[in-house]
Parts: C-alpha cells; sequence; structure tokens
C-alpha cells in the first residue's frame, strides 16, 4: 500500500513539473504579446528577411537606368538641322531668347522708304565674301530650295537678321521693303539666289526684290 502511494505522488509531481513550465512560458508570451514585444519565432524569422534585402537590392542594381534622350529640332528645307530652339528663329547661343523679341527685331530692321535704302551689289562694289561650291549651291540654294525663316536659328547682328541655312550664317545687308507685311519671315518661302553680282534673298510672294545678304561658315 505504502509503495502504490509513493508511485502515485512521484507521478503527481512529475506532471505538476512538466505543466508548470508550459504555464509560464504561455504566460511570458502572453505578457509579451501584450507589451508589443517579437515572441521568439519572429525573432528568428527576421535574419532571414534581412537576408533577401541586400539579393532585391542587387538584383535592382543591375537594371539599366533609363534617362529621357535629349531631342533636337528636325532637318528643314535645304538640309538644314537645327542645333538649338526653333519655330520662334531663335538661337540658342544668340539673342533674342524669345519670339516677341524675334519679331521685334524684324521691325526694327524694316525699311522706311525701300528704294532709297537699299543697295545692290553692284553698288556695293561687288561681292567678296564666301562662295558656296557649286555642286552644293545646286542641291540646297536657289528657286528650287525654299524655307521659311522663322524655323531656322537665328540671332540679330547690327540691327540686321542673322540666321543658318545649310550650316552657313546669311546675314542682312540691306532692311526689308516696308510694303511686305510684318510677319513675311514666318508665312513666305524664301529662298537664296547668286543674281549677277551677289547673293541675295528673294521671297517668292513679292517676286522681283531681292535682298543683299551675305553668306559665312
Amino acid at each position: 500500500m505504502s509503495i502504490k502511494l509513493t508511485i502515485s505522488a512521484g507521478a503527481l509531481f512529475l506532471s505538476l513539473g512538466i505543466i508548470a513550465p508550459a504555464y509560464a512560458q504561455r504566460d511570458q508570451q502572453q505578457k509579451e504579446k501584450e507589451q508589443g514585444r517579437p515572441q521568439q519565432g519572429q525573432q528568428q524569422a527576421r535574419p532571414h528577411q534581412q537576408q533577401a534585402r541586400p539579393h532585391q537590392q542587387k538584383q535592382q542594381g543591375n537594371r539599366p537606368v533609363q534617362r529621357p534622350q535629349p531631342s533636337f529640332g528636325g532637318v528643314y528645307h535645304g538640309g538644314v538641322q537645327a542645333n538649338g530652339p526653333t519655330h520662334g528663329g531663335v538661337h540658342h547661343s544668340g539673342v533674342p531668347q524669345h519670339q516677341g523679341q524675334v519679331r521685334s527685331g524684324f521691325v526694327q530692321s524694316r525699311a522706311k522708304s525701300w528704294d532709297n535704302e537699299h543697295r545692290s551689289w553692284g553698288q556695293r562694289g561687288g561681292y567678296n565674301g564666301y562662295r558656296v561650291p557649286e555642286d552644293r549651291f545646286r542641291l540646297y540654294f536657289g528657286s528650287n530650295h525654299f524655307f521659311r525663316i522663322s524655323r531656322l536659328p537665328m540671332l540679330f547682328v547690327g540691327g540686321y537678321p542673322r540666321f543658318q541655312y545649310d550650316g552657313y550664317w546669311v546675314t542682312f545687308m540691306d532692311p526689308w521693303p516696308e510694303t511686305w507685311p510684318p510677319t513675311w519671315y514666318e508665312t513666305d518661302d524664301v529662298y537664296i539666289d547668286y543674281t549677277g553680282d551677289g547673293y541675295y534673298l528673294y521671297d517668292r510672294m513679292h517676286p522681283g526684290i531681292g535682298i543683299a545678304v551675305t553668306i559665312q561658315f
């Protein structure tokens, strides 16, 4: 009888020894959860997640970075490649800086009396400037190769317009006729030709009138 009691008491103490730590561990986990502390299982999961981040960053670092490509003006009549702002006729290295100033510049270069103010190259003593090679002249100059000045790089020199055409700088030597509309350089097709004694700019809307111009690199 005493042996059975001893065995029963030992089994009871053994059960209490197993259950008590289990309850204590559960109570500890409950307290940590209420206090916002991560449990042991979550703490073990973090190193695995942190190890994955450098791998993800490495994959993103290997991706090529796409950058916007700069855009430039297109090719216009006569093979002109504009290397600055267009549709306002402004050259990136010159003045004026916007279309309103371009119009103001053209207004200032308008003749008060064309018949009295313009001079031909013959009256100027002949043309002594740069001559465009004949093969290139046939490709981009003459009455068959017209363009609009407002679409080309432009600045003003000495109060007269200067624009870039086919890689050359073309400079007005005369004012333009007062009978032409103020926006003729925007709306009218023009061309450059060598007529007798030098280069002239012609407006197809006003035939027979040539504005003396020089051509330079």
